[in-house]
């Protein structure tokens, strides 16, 4: 006689409390991306384990987003730090003290919008160039696809130029986020639908002046900006 596997259903949880299930605890981490001479870079703070992105664990009725702010705050001396959810961080091994979930955070921010004596960490490709605490490392990895996805629809998203710009400075910038050269013509036929002239040259004292840009409100790159950036 065969015997049948056993359900489960609702009548085999009733009765019991949130409290009778084991639970994690839940923590948020945050990689902020910069570019420091020409190069990407990732903000870090020393730890107990070394080199970490700024995070913290979620205290009793926060929310995530308030904990990641907090974790900016305390441990990296930031505030206003415009942010936003990458992927929650999940190996039940990732931290040795016991099984803790990680929500990573992403944000982009000037170099000058960093403290001073900030700690960063070059980034080549997508990965770090030092090691990293934990599974930081991945996140990392994940901002800067995240990163690189949000420069691919929108001409700078996050400011990391000031509000007028040469297109020379705009490649520039989109190399260090990219890792790579990219072809300047091809570049400026790419982006130029999504800038508006200031009627302005450029007065740096070095080389020729170069027409002053800046952000066309709403406007996208087209779709072939993503092919464009990989390559």
């Amino acid at each position: 006689m065969t015997k049948r596997a056993a359900k489960t259903t609702w009548s085999d949880t009733a009765g019991k409390a949130l409290t009778d299930y084991p639970r994690p605890s839940v923590a948020v981490d945050v990689a902020v991306l910069t570019v420091d001479a020409g190069e990407l870079n990732v903000l870090v703070v020393e730890g107990p384990r070394g080199l970490a992105l700024p995070g913290s664990f979620l205290r009793p009725a926060e929310r995530l987003s308030d904990a990641a702010e907090r974790a900016l705050q305390t441990k990296a001396g930031l505030t206003g730090t415009d942010f936003h959810q990458l992927a929650m961080f999940d190996a039940p091994d990732r931290d040795d003290r016991g099984w803790v979930l990680s929500m990573a955070h992403g944000a982009a921010l000037p170099l000058g919008r960093l403290p001073h004596g900030a700690r960063l960490v070059r980034i080549e490709g997508r990965v770090v160039t030092e090691p990293l605490a934990f599974d930081h490392t991945e996140m990392v990895s994940h901002a800067v696809d995240d990163l690189r996805t949000r420069y691919a629809h929108r001409v700078d998203p996050s400011g990391l130029l000031p509000e007028v710009f040469t297109v020379l400075e705009l490649r520039r910038l989109y190399e260090a986020i990219h890792g790579h050269a990219l072809p300047k013509d091809s570049f400026r036929r790419t982006v130029i639908d999504s800038l508006e002239t200031t009627g302005r040259m450029s007065s740096s004292g070095t080389g020729r002046p170069a027409e002053l840009f800046r952000r066309r409100p709403g406007s996208e790159l087209p779709a072939g900006a993503a092919a464009l950036l990989a390559n």
